[in-house]
């Protein structure tokens, strides 16, 4: 089964045997238990889609979803679409300022929410939804919006990231729903998932995992469920936000492991540095577990992407290749946006048939970052003779001379102690160590792990819950950096971000 159709996905998927089990109950329907048939999934989606429609939802509208992280987002996506409106999916992890410039900007006929008082039109609390029949489920052109995603927002406000069926579903769900060989999802597959709802990812990811039908689908809305929910149910294969497999090492690590049967791991969204890959991956008593790395945006989806193993996991930083047929990379000069030998470091370019179709309130920044069929990411990275792409850093992040991504590498390499080490770019001034442990730093190892690395300030230790982060787990560097500082100035331009 391939998907198209996102407002009857759930009852195209009927048939299907999959199990979904959750964390905890979700928000839009808390008395109706954690585990559910595909079939009552899709009764579900069909009141919701009569909740909206009762609340003067018509076809046409936009509808913000603003709330608590569970995947009743993705369903209430679905059950937007169903009706004919677009979804505009905005993590709860935003603050009140943010949430209240973005509902401003999509000028959403509806804002679904469990957050106190938030300004807009109209506000439908998620307590207080109104039963009744949904209508007959509405059909829209493939080119027309489906739904709208926002970027994590690690250097300000986040974008309003427009993707239709064509984009989204067509060009990025479908592939993904096939039944690859070896490294494909099977039908006795239990599938983990913890993830940040709110963004586009999961939309997708909602489309595939379902169409591929493993056994059991096993839900997170927080990664501290990991020990009960996959101690229990024991995962095949998991996909995850970057900080929540950081946040499992010392799990993984105890006798109560519930990452043996896995022979698959998914990041994506951000780096995730080797000690982590190489923790997880050893915890799988698999004969051969895969760390599958992919590396895109909400704007483009994935462009790149790597398997790695027990035994090439010293480096995350080489993404692979170019996703075959799919998208094509590119590197130019940053001032004169001309092409570079091939690995010269500079702009990371990309072209791709899944690229969104522009930015809700800031088409003309949309604009700016394409140069024909060519998509500025705003990273910078190197591609080799043969293909190979190499992640140095975001651009507005850059500290001359070096990559920060390689030292945070290395320093975590060497104090695996720490949960992370995040080193920020401050314009005048050398790099800012932010060291990430809920315990003291011993400095004398400190000083042995960075003796040879270029130079950098004294570290700054901060708790793991002193770091601004987004809703996706990404270190908001730039407010960092501002907490630190008192400004926000880096060595890069940010033109790009």
């Amino acid at each position: 089964m391939k998907p198209h159709d996102m407002g009857t996905l759930f009852d195209e998927c009927t048939a299907v045997r999959t199990i979904v089990r959750l964390d905890r109950p979700f928000d839009i329907a808390p008395d109706r238990g954690i585990d559910f048939t595909v079939g009552q999934l899709a009764g579900l989606v069909r009141d919701a889609a009569g909740w909206l429609h009762e609340a003067g939802v018509r076809p046409g509208d936009r509808v913000a979803i603003a709330k608590r992280n569970h995947w009743d987002y993705d369903l209430l996506a679905c059950a937007a679409v169903r009706i004919g409106a677009v979804p505009a999916k905005l993590s709860g992890h935003l603050p009140d300022d943010t949430l209240d410039l973005l509902v401003k900007r999509l000028d959403a006929a509806l804002l679904v929410t469990d957050r106190p008082s938030p300004r807009a039109r109209r506000v439908l609390r998620i307590d207080e939804f109104a039963a009744a029949a949904p209508p007959e489920p509405h059909r829209r052109h493939d080119d027309e919006p489906l739904v709208i995603c926002h970027t994590s927002g690690t250097t300000g406000t986040p974008k309003l990231v427009v993707h239709t069926t064509r984009t989204i579903i067509d060009r990025l769900a479908r592939p993904e729903a096939s039944r690859w060989p070896v490294i494909g999802t099977r039908r006795d597959d239990v599938v983990g998932n913890a993830s940040s709802y709110a963004h586009g990812r999961t939309f997708c990811w909602t489309a595939s995992a379902l169409c591929l039908a493993p056994r059991e689908l096993v839900i997170l809305s927080t990664d501290s469920a990991a020990a009960r929910m996959f101690g229990r149910y024991r995962p095949t294969i998991i996909e995850a936000l970057p900080t929540a497999y950081t946040r499992w090492r010392q799990l993984a690590n105890s006798p109560e492991n519930p990452f043996q049967r896995v022979r698959r791991f998914v990041s994506t969204y951000d780096a995730v540095h080797p000690p982590v890959v190489r923790t997880l991956l050893n915890a799988s008593a698999h004969k051969r577990p895969l760390w599958m790395q992919g590396w895109g945006q909400s704007e483009t989806g994935p462009l790149a992407f790597r398997f790695l193993t027990r035994r090439s996991a010293h480096t995350t930083r080489d993404l692979g290749r170019p996703v075959p047929g799919f998208a094509k990379l590119k590197v130019v000069d940053p001032e004169s946006a001309e092409p570079v030998a091939p690995g010269t470091a500079g702009l990371l370019l990309a072209r791709t048939r899944a690229l969104c179709v522009g930015y809700v309130g800031e088409q003309d920044r949309w604009e700016a970052k394409t140069s024909g069929p060519w998509w500025n990411t705003g990273d910078l990275g190197v591609v080799s003779r043969t293909g190979a792409v190499t992640l140095l850093d975001r651009e507005v992040d850059t500290v001359p001379g070096l990559s920060c991504l390689a030292v945070e590498d290395r320093i975590e390499d060497r104090l695996p102690s720490i949960a992370e080490c995040v080193l920020l770019s401050a314009a005048g001034r050398e790099p800012i160590p932010v060291v990430v442990t809920d315990t003291a730093l011993d400095l004398e190892r400190w000083s042995a792990a960075v003796a040879d690395l270029p130079p950098m300030g004294e570290p700054v230790v901060l708790p793991w819950d002193d770091v601004p982060r987004t809703g996706t787990g990404k270190v908001r560097r730039l407010d960092l950096l501002a907490r630190l500082t008192g400004t926000t100035d880096t060595y890069g331009s940010g033109r790009w971000t």
